[in-house]
C-alpha cells in the first residue's frame, strides 16, 4: 500500500478511486487486508492498491494501483466501510494464487468457524464450505484454483486461530489421526472444557497458548483448566509459539507421545 496509507486508514487511501471509477472495487491484496484475513499473502505490503474491474471494461491505469479485470457475479461486490470490495469468499479465491495451500487454508478457516457472539457481535460465520465450494465452480479455470480446492479439503469448522489451523494441519500431515477442533467435553457434573483439538478416544486434550497467557489471570485459568482435564483422567498437551518454529516439530512430538501413552499406534489408523 501507498506509503502515506496505515492499515486504519487504508480504506479511505482507496474510496476516491472506486468513487471516481465505474464499477472499480478494491480487490486481491487490498481486499485482504480491508477483510482482516489471518494468514500470509505475499505482497500484501507491496506499495500498490489493487482495483478491480469486470472484463467488460477497461482495466484501471492510475498511479499507485494495480489494476485487475475479471467476471464478477452481483454477490461477489460488497460494500465495505463505505467503499466497493470483493465479497471475502471472492478475495479468498483471488488471492489463492499468490499463496501457499496451508494460508489458505487459514483463511478458509476462519471465514467458516462459528463466532462467539458474547465476544465478536456476530452470530454466524462469514461462509460456510458450500459458499467456498459455490465460489470455486463459478471461476474454474482461475489462476490458484487447484490450491484452493486441495485448501478446501483441509478446511474444517471450529478453529478458533490461525495456529490451531497450522497446529491441526501439521499434525496430519505427520500422520497422527485428525483431532475434534472446540468440541465442548464434559469433564465432571458441572465442569465443560473445550479443548482447541481433542482426541476423545485417547483423551488428549491440545491446547495453544498464545500471548495472552502469559496474564497473571490467564495463568490462573490456564492451571485450572489443566487441573480439570487431569482430575478427569486426561492429558493435557501445552503448545506454545516456539514449538510452532521448524514446520512445528516440537509440537508434533510431543502430541505424538501423548497419543503413543494412551495406547493409539499409527497401524490402528489402517
Amino acid at each position: 500500500m501507498p506509503d502515506s496509507c496505515s492499515q486504519d486508514d487504508l480504506a479511505a487511501c482507496i474510496r476516491p478511486y472506486t468513487k471516481v471509477t465505474e464499477s472499480a472495487a478494491a480487490s486481491h491484496a487490498s481486499a485482504f487486508l480491508l477483510w482482516q484475513f489471518p494468514g500470509f499473502l505475499p505482497g500484501s505490503d507491496e506499495r500498490l492498491l489493487h482495483i478491480s474491474r469486470p472484463d467488460t471494461v477497461a482495466i484501471v491505469r492510475r498511479p499507485g494501483v494495480r489494476g485487475h479485470r475479471g467476471q464478477f457475479f452481483d454477490d461477489e461486490i460488497v460494500s465495505h466501510q463505505g467503499l466497493l470490495v470483493t465479497s471475502r469468499v471472492r478475495t479468498w479465491l483471488d488471492c489463492s494464487r499468490k499463496m501457499g495451500i496451508e494460508e489458505l487454508t487459514v483463511v478458509a478457516d476462519h471465514l467458516i468457524r462459528w463466532p462467539r457472539p458474547d465476544f465478536e457481535g456476530r452470530s454466524e460465520p462469514y461462509a460456510t464450505l458450500e459458499d467456498l465450494a459455490e465460489m470455486l465452480d463459478r471461476h474454474k479455470g482461475t489462476p490458484g484454483i487447484r490450491k484452493a480446492r486441495l485448501a478446501l479439503d483441509l478446511a474444517r469448522v471450529g478453529a478458533d486461530s490461525p495456529q490451531e489451523t497450522r497446529l491441526r494441519l501439521a499434525l496430519e500431515y505427520a500422520g497422527l489421526p485428525e483431532p475434534l477442533l472446540n468440541v465442548p467435553t464434559k469433564l465432571a457434573d458441572g465442569v465443560v472444557r473445550q479443548p482447541d483439538l481433542g482426541y476423545s478416544e485417547q483423551k488428549v486434550a491440545v491446547e495453544y497458548d498464545g500471548e495472552g497467557h502469559s496474564e497473571a489471570m490467564q495463568i490462573v485459568r490456564d492451571i485450572t483448566r489443566e487441573e480439570d482435564f487431569d482430575r478427569a483422567g486426561w492429558l493435557l498437551v501445552r503448545i506454545s509459539k516456539h514449538h510452532m518454529e521448524n514446520d512445528a516439530k516440537r509440537a508434533v512430538a510431543k502430541v505424538r507421545r501423548m497419543l503413543l501413552s494412551r495406547g493409539w499406534s499409527p497401524q490402528s489408523q489402517n
